[in-house]
């Protein structure tokens, strides 16, 4: 099972002050923690696409073209490229090119995103949500596939005879397809027989088995290798040495994200309770000491079948010192233990 990190890129944010860290600030830490991930054997590296003013990245390429050039083993890749409102073509050029500065560890992770700020900065009609995800994603498939395409869609021109340069180092980029829960999204995975992974970010993962199965089982029934069936989650996760310290540290800015979010979803206020939930057996929370840490990654690869298990640690913007404690704590003591 590969066993990394997956970051939103969320700027420090400090309500009572009014303190908003820099884009640039956060962009150096992201640079720091990367180098320690990849210096302590860690499998991938993944950042989101998003366009607000509480996330740090917007272009997921610029940050790992950046990073490429100061790792030397460590996957590097989006979570998530938000497909429907991206150029297909250009985003196919851009991770080929971060495929050659890396040596071949470039991944695409496209995914429909869980915001909309996207689809009105780049001009697409919110309403075409679903078509647009579906035509987009076979076109990068195809430019992965084929080095002379010849297409035809709804909401771009045909492309003739047209090679797209540069060409990744690897065969083929992997192209993994993100999902929450919807149904229609993860038969269309496994009909295509790309990886897979699920974000159970709230409630108890267990009710997401039906999902898996519905994955696997399209997988199969379209012919493709089980062999080769690769399926991750990525899950709210953030480490210390002591177990309800970290808890007591962590809280005030996970809970500050989550009211961020919510206010603009009408959500209720984020409470300890939830956070305590989060944090049990049954929760989807994976925030504690090496131990909770190991017993509960170990529970999901024996619930799901897990190949990839990415820890999304940002969330809040815990700082820079802390993040770099948490990725420690992954890397040399929880990360040995699950493999």
């Amino acid at each position: 099972m590969e066993l990394g990190i997956g970051m939103f890129g969320d700027v420090h944010i400090n309500e009572k002050t009014g303190y908003v860290q820099t884009p640039q600030q956060r962009m150096a830490e992201i640079i720091e923690e990367v180098k320690l991930m990849d210096e302590i054997g860690l499998d991938f590296f993944g950042i989101g696409e998003h366009h607000r003013p509480d996330y740090a990245v917007s272009s997921p390429e610029i940050i790992l073209a950046a990073l490429s050039t100061v790792t030397k083993n460590i996957k590097l890749g989006s979570a998530v490229s938000v497909i429907s409102s991206a150029d297909p073509v250009k985003l196919f050029q851009d991770f080929s090119s971060v495929d050659n500065l890396s040596n071949g560890r470039a991944e695409i992770m496209a995914g429909r995103g869980s915001f909309i700020e996207s689809f009105p900065l780049f001009g697409y009609d919110l309403s075409e949500y679903d078509a647009l995800f579906d035509e987009k994603l076979r076109l990068l498939l195809t430019l992965n596939n084929d080095e002379v395409v010849n297409w035809k869609g709804n909401f771009k021109m045909p492309l003739i005879n047209q090679t797209v340069y540069p060409r990744p180092v690897q065969d083929k980029l992997p192209i993994w397809v993100a999902v929450g829960g919807t149904t229609s999204s993860v038969i269309r995975a496994g009909k295509l027989g790309l990886p897979i992974i699920f974000a159970i970010i709230g409630g108890d993962p267990a009710n997401f088995i039906p999902l898996f199965e519905v994955y696997k089982q399209a997988y199969v029934d379209n012919g493709h290798d089980e062999s080769k069936m690769q399926i991750g989650v990525h899950m709210h996760s953030f480490f210390g040495d002591d177990n309800e310290k970290v808890a007591d540290d962590y809280f005030p800015i996970y809970g500050a994200q989550m009211n961020r979010i919510g206010a603009s979803r009408g959500w209720p206020k984020y409470s300890r309770p939830q956070f305590d939930f989060g944090r049990s057996t049954n929760g989807h929370l994976v925030v504690g000491d090496k131990e909770l840490a190991i017993e509960k990654i170990l529970k999901y690869k024996e619930l799901f079948g897990l190949t990839r298990f990415s820890a999304h640690m940002d969330v809040g913007a815990p700082s820079h010192l802390d993040m770099m404690k948490s990725i420690e704590i992954f890397g040399k003591d929880i990360a040995p233990k699950v493999r």
